[in-house]
């Protein structure tokens, strides 16, 4: 039998991994357990960036805004400006993938939040509604509002209450950047929220955060469709003493669509 050096094998052994995780949304913890405020960081910025180069998510404390972008991973701190954290830096939540675009969606004169879904949703339909999508968004965004939270404090609130009382936000009009979102099938409804959730980076990379509300000049909306999906659940006591069959839809819609005028 033909023997392999062990150094091929190994390259062989990575290479299968990144074919894998390329096909997968990798989620740090549950949307749920963010909702009941478990903001403690569960794995680090360098440990994540392990599972993927595009992504969203937030960060120890819920402290701003995550937006991974090129394998870069921003983050979008309380007043809006944007840095990158270090390879230390911990994360509760998080969704992240290896980008690879399947599908292009050419937007213009894009009115609001509902239209941009409509026209994303024609796409997820046409490709397979029960599949996850990673979407980039590069282009020249009308208007755009977008929030971010300073770093809580113990005891955790509930994000949708810790956000109604603390979050900033921004508004931007004839801004040049990128959107990175998720759509999560109906099916995920326990484990995320189901449809789109939106982060934003100015082409600066100087200002980001949550994506409130949006209106697209003109953009193209790159689409990662992904079949697969790997969870990853802190070991952590306060975790696992949660009850995380407890019905945090409402709450996780305000938290996601509240702005301060609401």
């Amino acid at each position: 039998m033909k023997k392999f050096p062990l150094f091929c094998i190994c390259l062989i052994c990575v290479s299968l991994i990144c074919a894998a995780s390329a096909e997968s949304i990798y989620q740090v913890a549950l949307l749920q357990s963010l909702a009941q405020g478990y903001f403690d960081g569960a794995m680090t910025v360098s440990d994540l960036k392990t599972h993927g180069d595009t992504g969203i998510g937030t960060f120890d404390g819920l402290d701003g805004e995550m937006i991974v972008l090129d394998g870069v991973v921003y983050q979008a701190t309380g007043d809006g400006t944007v840095v990158v954290p270090a390879d230390d830096a911990t994360v509760p939540f998080s969704n992240i993938t290896f980008f690879e675009p399947d599908i292009s969606v050419p937007l213009a004169d894009i009115a609001d939040m509902a239209a941009l879904q409509a026209a994303l949703n024609e796409a997820v339909t046409a490709h397979g509604a029960n599949l996850f999508y990673m979407v980039k968004i590069p282009g020249v965004f009308s208007s755009i509002k977008v929030r971010s939270e300073f770093k809580q404090a113990k005891p955790y609130r509930n994000l949708d209450v810790a956000l109604a009382a603390d979050q900033n936000e921004f508004d931007f009009e004839d801004v040049r950047g990128t959107m990175v979102g998720l759509y999560c099938p109906d099916y995920m409804g326990d484990l995320n929220s189901v449809g789109w959730h939106f982060h934003f980076l100015t082409e600066d990379l100087a200002r980001g955060g949550h994506v409130l509300q949006v209106g697209v000049g003109e953009a193209t909306a790159l689409l990662d469709a992904t079949p697969g999906f790997e969870l990853f659940l802190p070991e952590e006591k306060a975790f696992q003493d949660m009850e995380l069959s407890r019905d945090m839809d409402e709450a996780i819609h305000k938290a996601e669509t509240a702005t301060n005028g609401q």
